[in-house]
C-alpha cells in the first residue's frame, strides 16, 4: 500500500467512526444543519467562496449534476462536482474539473475537516451530533474552495432543507421529480416530501423542475416559489420522454438559464464568444456524463454445458428502488432491440424500500427473480422475505445470499432462456457487483459453480 493510499485509509476510519446514516436504517435518523454550519464556520466557510447549483428530487438528480457539470465544463468553467452515494469508491463522491478526486488531496482535505470537527467537540456546540454525510460534504467544500473553481454543482443527500448540503446559497435550484422515498424521515405524502426537497431554493434563485402548478408537490413548490420570490422554469416533455432525455431537459434548462445571465461567463470556440445553453449537451457530452449503475450495460461470457462452448449474455447495472423509476428503467430498456423481453433479474433492496411495489414492477417485466443480499446486511431486507412476497405475487424466484454467486446462477439461467440479466434495487448491490461485470467486459467469465 503506498502512503497516499495509507492516509487515505487512515482518513476513512476516522470518518467511518461518525454515524453514518446511508448504511442504518432511517427510522432513527436525526436531521438538522446546525452540526454542518458550525463545522463550516470552523473550516472558514469554503462554501461561501463558489457560486453553486443545487439539485434535489426523489429519482435522476446524479445524473442531472453530471450533465450540468458536464456542459459547464465544455464552456470552460472551472467546476465541482459532490455526488452521493458512491458505487465502488468514495473518490466518486468528489469531481473536480472532471475528474474524481485525487486520493492523497481527498485524504489531507478530510483530515482536516475531522480536526476541525473534533476542535468543535471540544467546546460546548452542536458538533455531537455530526455525522459521517456531514463530514464528507464539508470535506468537498473546502476541496472546490481549494481548487479555485467557479461553480459547484452539488446533490442533495436525502431531503433537502435539512440535509447537508443546503449551506450552499445556490443560485439555481432543481428538483427533478417528487415520489414517496424515506418517508420515514421526509414525510407520508408527495406533498410533505415537496416541502422538504423545495427547502434548498433561495430568495431570489430560478427553481428548475418537471413538476407542473397542476401537481399536488408542484403546487407546493410554486407556493415556496412565490413567497421568496422565485421563478420557476419547466421542462416541456411529452409523457413517453426516456429518463435521459427528461434529465437533459431539466439541465439544458439550468444551462439556458446561465447562459442569460451577465455575470456568468460564455463559452468561447474559435474566437467567438458564445453564451452558455442547452446546445452544450450534444451526445459527446451527455455520453461524458453517464454515471455508474444508471442503465449500463455490458456483456459477460458464460461457459455452455458443452464443452468448450460460451454464450455471451448482456448484463445491465441499474441501482432504481422506487417503483415509478424501476418502471421508467424498464421502459426505457424495453426500446433497445439488443435486449430481449422479459429479462432474469438480481435483487437487493434495503430495509426502507417499498418491496412490495418494486416486485409488482418487476413481476410484469421480468422470468425470474434472484433474491441476494446487500453488502450492509443490517440494512437488508432479507433475501428469503422478499422470496416469499414474489411467491404471492405470482413471481418465478429463488435466494441466492452470496452476491457473486448469484450473478453466476442469474446469468447462466439468462443463457439458458436467450435472455439478459438485470441488476437492480440498490446502487450499493450495483456497485458490490460492478467489478465482476465491468472490466474487461468482452471477456468476463462467470464460473460454472453449481
Amino acid at each position: 500500500m503506498s502512503a497516499t493510499e495509507q492516509d487515505l485509509v487512515e482518513a476513512l476510519a476516522r470518518l467511518d467512526r461518525l454515524t453514518d446514516w446511508e448504511r442504518r436504517p432511517r427510522g432513527a435518523m436525526r436531521v438538522g444543519l446546525e452540526p454542518m454550519l458550525v463545522l463550516m464556520e470552523r473550516l472558514g466557510n469554503p462554501h461561501q467562496r463558489f457560486r453553486s447549483i443545487h439539485v434535489a428530487g426523489t429519482k435522476g438528480k446524479g445524473s442531472v449534476c453530471a450533465l450540468i457539470e458536464a456542459g459547464l465544463l465544455r464552456a470552460g468553467l472551472q467546476v465541482g462536482r459532490y455526488a452521493s452515494p458512491h458505487v465502488e469508491h468514495i473518490t466518486e463522491r468528489v469531481c473536480i474539473l472532471g475528474q474524481l478526486a485525487d486520493e492523497a488531496e481527498l485524504a489531507q482535505a478530510l483530515a482536516r475537516t475531522l480536526d476541525a470537527h473534533e476542535a468543535a467537540k471540544q467546546v460546548k456546540t452542536s458538533a455531537d451530533a455530526t455525522t459521517w454525510f456531514n463530514v464528507l460534504t464539508a470535506t468537498a467544500f473546502v476541496m472546490f474552495n481549494d481548487a479555485g473553481l467557479d461553480w459547484a454543482v452539488v446533490e442533495a443527500g436525502l431531503g433537502g432543507r435539512l440535509d447537508s448540503t443546503n449551506v450552499v446559497n445556490a443560485e439555481v435550484a432543481v428538483i427533478t421529480n417528487i415520489e414517496l422515498e424515506h418517508t420515514e424521515v421526509l414525510g407520508a405524502s408527495r406533498e410533505a416530501i415537496a416541502h422538504e426537497k423545495v427547502g434548498i431554493l433561495k430568495a431570489g434563485a430560478v427553481l428548475v423542475t418537471t413538476l407542473t402548478p397542476d401537481d399536488p408537490a408542484g403546487r407546493v413548490l410554486q407556493s415556496r416559489a412565490d413567497q421568496l420570490g422565485c421563478r420557476i422554469l419547466r421542462t416541456d416533455l411529452p409523457p413517453d420522454a426516456t429518463i435521459e432525455d427528461s434529465n437533459a431537459a431539466l439541465a439544458g434548462l439550468v444551462l439556458d438559464h446561465l447562459g442569460r445571465q451577465e455575470n456568468t461567463r460564455t463559452h468561447i470556440d474559435n474566437m467567438r464568444e458564445i453564451p452558455v445553453g442547452a446546445w452544450l449537451l450534444d451526445s459527446v457530452t451527455r455520453a461524458k456524463a453517464r454515471l455508474p449503475g444508471r442503465m449500463e450495460r455490458f456483456d459477460i461470457i458464460v461457459p455452455g454445458d458443452v464443452e468448450q462452448t460460451r454464450q455471451t449474455v448482456p448484463v445491465v447495472l441499474d441501482g432504481a428502488h422506487v417503483p415509478f423509476n424501476l418502471e421508467a428503467v424498464l421502459r426505457d430498456l424495453s426500446f433497445r432491440s439488443d435486449l430481449g423481453s422479459a429479462c432474469v433479474a438480481i435483487v437487493a433492496l434495503a430495509v426502507d424500500k417499498d418491496a412490495a411495489g418494486l416486485l409488482a414492477v418487476l413481476s410484469r417485466h421480468t422470468a425470474f427473480v434472484m433474491f441476494t443480499t446487500l453488502p450492509s446486511a443490517a440494512r437488508s431486507h432479507l433475501p428469503a422475505n422478499l422470496h416469499t412476497l414474489a411467491t404471492s405475487l405470482g413471481m418465478a424466484s429463488e435466494v441466492e445470499p452470496d452476491l457473486h454467486r448469484a450473478l453466476e446462477r442469474a446469468s447462466r439461467r439468462a443463457a439458458e432462456a436467450g435472455t439478459w440479466v438485470l441488476v437492480t434495487g440498490s446502487l450499493y448491490l450495483v456497485g458490490a457487483l460492478r467489478d465482476a461485470v465491468v472490466p474487461k467486459a468482452s471477456r468476463q467469465t462467470v464460473s460454472r459453480s453449481s
